[in-house]
């Protein structure tokens, strides 16, 4: 089914983005961690795949066994990055043969060591691009898209950004899934601004679990997001406790605390505010999503929630 579709159906809901293993070996823990997560019954899960389509082969398995033996209802990533007709018109084919029938339609970051996306194929220069090629050649498929409360880092313009999300919206795109962000204050702005472009479709927030001060770092580097003061002061005082308990020999766990706890507040006050649900970024681990989506301050807005035990 349409994710656009099951949308209207659920709301609040919850997601979850996945960023499975190349290797194929840990692919069981991936899988008993994606089944963990449907126990809190998500509306959808996305999986990517690496720069230049690397390990596009392997999302075509993982969302197969995804629908097939899990029963979750997921989401293909397909990006611009190495793409040709031919291509791109073969995967959506085996999507479909295998029940899977949502895609998310990115433009794609440039393969390593690249500084900049040059397009193998003028035909797909932009997510839109990809989104138009579906519609035209797979018109039954639901397309998701991305959106950038904090604008693209390659953007001319905060306006010039939200042309791009028009022109992809006009294009066919059903919904918009955001970048991460740490404060709500731009979801709101952000979607106040693509509603008075006359832009109705769900705007899914997506948040991202701080559990380690080096990742979020990196992360927010590579896409451009911005930590709140506060914020990062508290995530930087945490991890020097965790330093001097791991100097000596005891567990730590204050970053992943603090993280989890701006998380559940985002979630909660996304939802509060009118969000239609979350796309939570597990980065394939289930305990701090489940711990997120079961805290009584967030369980009470989605209705498929089951209650902690």
């Amino acid at each position: 089914m349409r994710i656009a579709d099951l949308m209207t159906t659920v709301e609040p809901f919850v997601s979850f983005e996945f960023f499975p293993p190349k290797e194929k070996e840990k692919w069981p823990d991936f899988f008993h961690e994606a089944t963990r997560l449907k126990e809190v019954n998500p509306l959808f899960v996305s999986v990517t795949y690496g720069a230049g389509g690397t390990t596009q082969g392997n999302t075509l398995e993982i969302v197969t066994k995804l629908k097939q033996e899990i029963g979750l209802e997921p989401m293909a990533h397909l990006t611009c990055v190495g793409a040709d007709e031919t291509a791109i018109g073969a995967f959506l084919d085996q999507l479909r043969a295998n029940d899977v029938e949502n895609v998310l339609a990115l433009r794609g970051d440039p393969p390593k060591g690249e500084k900049s996306f040059i397009p193998s194929d003028a035909r797909f220069c932009h997510a839109n691009d990809l989104v138009e090629f579906i519609r035209k050649s797979h018109p039954d498929m639901g397309v998701g898209v991305a959106g950038y409360p904090e604008v693209h880092p390659e953007a001319e313009s905060a306006m010039a950004d939200l042309d791009a999300l028009k022109t992809k919206i006009q294009a066919g795109g059903d919904f918009i899934i955001t970048q991460l962000f740490f404060d709500n204050a731009l979801y709101f702005d952000y979607a106040t601004k693509v509603k008075a472009m006359g832009l109705m479709q769900p705007i899914v927030p997506g948040i991202l679990p701080v559990l380690s001060l080096v990742s979020v770092e990196r992360i927010v580097e590579l896409c451009g997001a911005s930590v709140p003061k506060a914020f990062l002061e508290e995530l930087k005082d945490a991890h020097e406790e965790d330093t001097k308990a791991k100097e000596k020999g005891e567990p730590g766990g204050r970053v992943r605390a603090v993280g989890i706890a701006h998380a559940k507040r985002q979630v909660a006050g996304l939802l509060e505010g009118g969000a239609p649900g979350v796309h939570l970024y597990t980065l394939n681990k289930a305990d701090a999503c489940l711990e997120i989506v079961r805290s009584p301050e967030v369980c009470k807005y989605l209705r498929c929630c089951p209650t902690a035990a």
